[in-house]
């Protein structure tokens, strides 16, 4: 349960530029894809995929850190980690039985015979975008778990690419149809208000003092 109240004199200390900011950044939001880096071996490429997220309004990211359980590299990140939220499992079966109760299909982004291209992936269904490490890509486990496969039309000599570079392509094409379609993909009112409390406090300096101020005089 949002408090409002205390919302309300958090954005009191913002600018209106930044609330309006929020507003506008929280209205091309979305839950209805969700991404998933499995045990990326080199962090920065984990931190570029998570600001392919934050750029193109992806608002949730999944960690799996099996093997490697190193930290996202905030230089890279550039930022990014304060505005999309981080979910970090130790193990894949667990990720995706999460995901699954959320109500997500589990696509994995690899080359199979039963893969889809991506201009013809259907949009419509909630899904969870697995990418795997540079050198082993996604694991036996999410392969045989999935529930449909994706992949990028290439007609070059070399059949792969960088992960976050992958991840950049998907999520852009993937996030621009969906805008484009009539498909519910907004965040519900309840998220966008938990956002604005998280995102206000993200932003405030001093934000504990500041907390007990208000408790110390509204509570």
């Amino acid at each position: 349960m949002i408090d409002l109240d205390y919302l309300t004199f958090l954005e009191n200390i913002l600018t209106d530029n930044r609330k309006e900011r929020f507003l506008n950044v929280l209205q091309n939001r979305t839950k209805h894809f969700t991404v998933v880096v499995e045990d990326v071996f080199q962090m920065h490429n984990a931190s570029a995929v998570m600001r392919s997220c934050e750029v193109f309004g992806i608002q949730e990211l999944n960690v799996i850190e099996q093997r490697f359980g190193k930290s996202i590299d905030k230089e890279i990140a550039m930022g990014a980690q304060k505005w999309v939220d981080i979910n970090k499992f130790d193990n894949v079966t667990n990720c995706i039985d999460s995901l699954k109760s959320q109500g997500y299909q589990i696509i994995a982004t690899t080359p199979h015979e039963n893969d889809c291209l991506l201009e013809d992936f259907d949009i419509s269904k909630p899904s969870a975008l697995f990418f795997g490490t540079e050198r082993d890509g996604l694991s036996e486990e999410v392969l045989q778990k999935a529930d449909g496969f994706l992949k990028i039309p290439m007609v070059g000599f070399t059949e792969s690419l960088n992960i976050s570079v992958s991840a950049a392509i998907i999520i852009q094409n993937l996030t621009n149809r969906l805008r484009q379609s009539d498909i519910n993909w907004h965040l519900s009112e309840t998220e966008i208000l938990e956002k604005r409390l998280s995102w206000a406090k993200s932003s405030i300096k001093d934000i504990k003092r500041i907390e007990q101020r208000y408790y110390s005089e509204f509570s």
